[in-house]
């Protein structure tokens, strides 16, 4: 038997290959099997199925084909390129040009069919552009291919997520199955925390996600799945942007994972960087937020769709502030002929890859509990101080917010948000920026509910919700990791990482978040651009809130479109006064506004 034994193993060892081959296969074809009977048992539910499948055949394909022919690949295209080159002198003015006038020609059309605010937002974005120049390094040695390709991508970008159907239908779907995704820890916190887990949200709802989420990456990352991933999203930046490897994939790590964990993809090369390589790794951590927290936001009640697409946008936004603000001086030494290679996890198999990622996350979820106590806490005691300072003056309602909503209105102001609306959202930048932006989505989340809910817009002079306008603005603002708090990390995780580089990590790291901020600001600029105008609150609402003033309100269209919808219901309502939530003084507004004859007016 032992003779067998050794045998057996001796023709395994041999035949390894074809082994694997032969298993690969069998569980291929047995894959495609089970596709294949699904989509003929019920083709519409196995949708998602099938495209997944596609994709991975594809990108299967390509990996293939790329690792055999890449040499000629690259020697067919080389001449294309050499063309290009010798050309590029006069085509670059061409392509310019070309942009300029496809711009103009866009702010026109939309600009006429869906209102003036979304120039206020273009104007935004070239004034966020000028100023990083203004206060550039080196203003003079600025490359504005990664700044034009960066903002090229991120309108691209929007416009396939925002203003296609097919776009905003699918990041819509990721954004359901996410959420969907991150219910399943609500089992682990029920079988730890009690039935009544949810009376406490925040430490027994809204951390075990942050738990769940940072083991399911932990595992993708050791079987190589988001290595693959931010290598793809890497290449394609560089090849669009012109940027290095290093720059590249640290930018689409962090779209992923948090901007301590991004630069490991990289580590063995980070003592070899440029300083403006090293200020776009920082500026690449600042400008995204983590996957593990993105959940947690998420819970708040905050768009899971708009989450996603801020974070991808932000990707690229990132490397354009970066490049603008810290332009390169040096030659990089980190090259695509340099054959980079990232980072692989230490864990030896996959329950290992569980129990590490739970077990990191534990710093994570100790980390941001202890800075929102620590937060909150100062917070409230600064707001009690501004308010005994301001009663001497006869302003009691003097706070933190009040202040950070004064200094940030304009920049609020100038990315889209409603001129009603700049106050509140400046205050929540000023939450982000000085704290976390854990606070700020944690209030952000509140007038969104407030806003559901419906009610009077004002008590006290205090507006309780903003438009769904300035919400989706406000979502793409604070998608970053840019604050105070996070200038500590970021050191500490760099200098450990590349001890020699210690002083310009501490010397770029302020410029950094600046120019991080700024990349969260642009991709909000371009959301307000895109983000079409709609019915921003419930017409009940809308209404109440209109008829109730005592001027009587203009013909808005908004109004004209409740008026009609009241109408409509009331035409297919077997009731003689079909009210619903509706007031009398609603029904009177809209009955001098239509001039409606019908039975209800009279």
């Amino acid at each position: 038997l032992e003779k067998k034994y050794d045998k057996a193993c001796e023709f395994c060892r041999k035949h390894k290959t074809r082994i694997h081959y032969v298993i690969y296969g069998v569980l291929i074809t047995a894959y495609l099997a089970a596709v294949i009977a699904a989509c003929s048992l019920n083709f519409q539910r196995a949708l998602p199925l099938f495209i997944i499948t596609l994709l991975a055949i594809f990108f299967i394909c390509w990996d293939f084909v790329i690792a055999k022919y890449e040499d000629r690949i690259a020697a067919l295209f080389s001449p294309g390129e050499r063309y290009l080159e010798e050309q590029w002198f006069w085509l670059k003015w061409v392509l310019s040009a070309a942009l300029i006038i496809t711009v103009i020609c866009w702010l026109i059309f939309d600009t006429a069919k869906h209102g003036s605010r979304q120039l206020i937002s273009f104007g935004g974005l070239v004034m966020y552009v000028l100023l990083m120049f203004i206060f550039s390094k080196y203003p003079n040695r600025v490359a504005w291919r990664p700044v034009f390709s960066g903002i090229g991508m991120q309108f691209i970008l929007g416009v396939l997520i925002l203003r296609t159907s097919v776009g905003f239908d699918v990041f819509n779907w990721l954004g359901i199955q996410i959420q969907t995704f991150l219910e399943y820890s609500d089992t682990g916190a029920k079988f730890v925390f009690g039935e009544k887990y949810t009376d406490h949200f925040f430490a027994f709802k809204v951390l075990p996600i942050v738990v769940f989420f940072s083991t399911v990456m932990s595992m993708l990352y050791h079987v190589g799945f988001m290595q693959w991933l931010i290598g793809k999203v890497g290449w394609i930046m560089q090849i669009f942007m012109g940027t290095t490897p290093i720059e590249s994939l640290v930018a689409a790590g962090n779209i992923f994972v948090g901007q301590t964990e991004s630069p490991l993809l990289v580590q063995p090369y980070l003592p070899y960087i440029t300083k403006s390589e090293l200020h776009a790794v920082m500026t690449a951590g600042f400008s995204t937020i983590a996957g593990s927290v993105l959940g947690a936001y998420i819970s708040f009640g905050v768009s899971a769709s708009h989450l996603l697409t801020a974070s991808v946008m932000s990707a690229p936004a990132s490397l354009a502030t970066s490049k603008l603000f810290w332009p390169e001086t040096e030659k990089p030494t980190i090259t695509v002929r340099s054959g980079l290679k990232m980072a692989k996890g230490e864990s030896k198999n996959l329950l290992e890859a569980a129990s590490q990622g739970a077990s990191t996350s534990i710093r994570l979820v100790a980390n941001i509990a202890v800075n929102l106590v620590a937060f909150l806490a100062l917070l409230a005691f600064v707001d009690s101080a501004l308010s005994w300072v301001g009663s001497l003056f006869d302003y009691p309602q003097l706070n933190f917010e009040n202040i950070c909503a004064y200094v940030f209105m304009p920049f609020s102001f100038m990315m889209g948000v409603d001129w009603e609306d700049s106050f509140t959202v400046g205050g929540l930048l000023g939450y982000k920026t000085f704290f976390n932006e854990f606070v700020a989505y944690e209030r952000l989340a509140k007038l969104i509910h407030n806003r559901e809910k419906g009610g009077s817009m004002y008590i006290n002079g205090v507006k309780q919700y903003m438009t769904v306008r300035s919400e989706v603005i406000a979502t793409y603002a604070l998608c970053g990791f840019a604050n105070f708090g996070s200038l500590g990390l970021v050191i500490g995780g760099l200098t450990s990482s590349a001890p020699s580089k210690k002083r310009e990590i501490a010397g770029g790291v302020f410029r950094a978040m600046i120019a991080g901020t700024v990349a969260c600001f642009m991709t909000a600029c371009v959301a307000g651009m895109l983000t079409a105008s709609g019915l921003e609150v419930p017409c009940h609402i809308l209404l109440g809130n209109a008829f109730n003033s005592t001027d009587f309100p203009a013909n808005s269209t908004e109004l004209v479109e409740c008026c009609q919808q009241l109408f409509i219901s009331a035409n297919h309502s077997q009731e003689i006064f079909s009210g619903g939530n509706y007031s009398l003084s609603s029904w009177k507004g809209c009955c001098q506004i239509l001039d409606q004859p019908g039975f209800n007016c009279t």
